[in-house]
């Protein structure tokens, strides 16, 4: 039987409105997540304002002495509130702004000498840097990890140097027993910007309460905090780092922190200029990273790939 009505008709706005209205809310809460993301701390996108010293080579990094001429100063113990005696290295210049801060712990029955070297090295690449001696020799893991909190907030309120200092822009590292500490701090203090643990030691070995981007730092040969019962546990662990990587040093030791190394100190420059200076003109050191292949000085490199 042939149909006799009349066949309906369709309005297009009804149609089309409503899905023009769906594609417009659609794409408004995709540009709200993606502006969300973007201002999570360690996936900030760069603020040049914090930028300090000239575009990077592998060389620049590399260098013993940065951009920027350094001075010192020594502090007593009588001085430090909650850690021992330190020494704060800054550049000298007072026009280039304020500068991010970083922390440094020594090891297990160790002084800040066997990291000293460290000091002057960060400082000329644009820091304010504080080596310390600890309490006591014997401090474990979570006392150097409160110590290191605590020489940061005396670097910024208190020090002799504390104008040069930006707050906002912190970060900590530490050897063994104080690479431990570093992880403890980036615990307790989720707003620090870098931690970087040197051959680190620590009775804990998961990390994911960590959500600072974090480089850890091991050594193939190490017998005092075996890599594959520290270094890579800890940067397995790190689930919830905003950014992470680890870099294994080629046959060195436990000790290889505490005298200068060039593979330590550019990938941890790279790391603090990429992490609290938001420089990503260094990621191109990060990401990839070194060569094993190539280089000689890494027997291992992961990363969650920052840019």
């Amino acid at each position: 039987m042939p149909w006799c009505g009349r066949v309906p008709t369709v309005a297009p706005e009804r149609t089309t409105v409503p899905i023009r209205r769906l594609l417009t809310s659609v794409l408004a809460a995709f540009v709200l997540a993606l502006a969300t993301l973007v201002a999570l701390p360690g996936t900030a996108s760069a603020d040049e304002s914090w930028w300090r010293g000239p575009a990077p080579t592998q060389a620049s990094i590399s260098a013993a002495q940065g951009p920027f001429a350094t001075s010192s100063t020594t502090v007593s113990s009588f001085s430090t509130p909650g850690f021992g005696a330190a020494t704060i290295y800054y550049p000298t210049t007072t026009t280039a702004g304020t500068f991010g801060g970083v922390a440094i712990s020594p090891g297990y029955t160790a002084t800040q000498s066997s990291i000293a070297w460290l000091g002057p090295r960060i400082a000329s690449q644009g820091f304010v840097v504080i080596t310390f001696d600890t309490n006591s020799r014997y401090d474990q893991p979570a006392s150097r990890g409160d110590q290191l909190l605590a020489a940061l907030d005396y670097l910024t309120t208190s020090s002799p140097v504390r104008a040069r200092v930006d707050a906002d822009r912190l970060a900590v590292m530490g050897h063994s027993m104080g690479g431990g500490g570093t992880l403890e701090a980036a615990k307790d203090r989720p707003s620090l910007d870098a931690a970087i643990p040197l051959t680190g030691w620590n009775t804990d070995k998961t990390w994911p309460e960590v959500t600072t981007p974090t480089l850890v730092i091991g050594a193939e040969s190490d017998s005092v905090a075996p890599v594959s019962s520290h270094s890579i546990p800890f940067y397995n662990s790190l689930t919830n780092a905003q950014e992470r990587a680890y870099l294994e040093l080629n046959g060195a030791s436990h000790f290889a922190p505490n005298s200068p190394n060039t593979t330590i100190a550019s990938t941890s420059i790279a790391w603090l200029k990429r992490w609290v200076d938001t420089d990503t003109r260094y990621s191109q050191f990060l990401c990839p990273g070194p060569s094993v292949t190539l280089t000689g000085a890494v027997s291992d490199y992961r990363s969650t790939c920052p840019v």
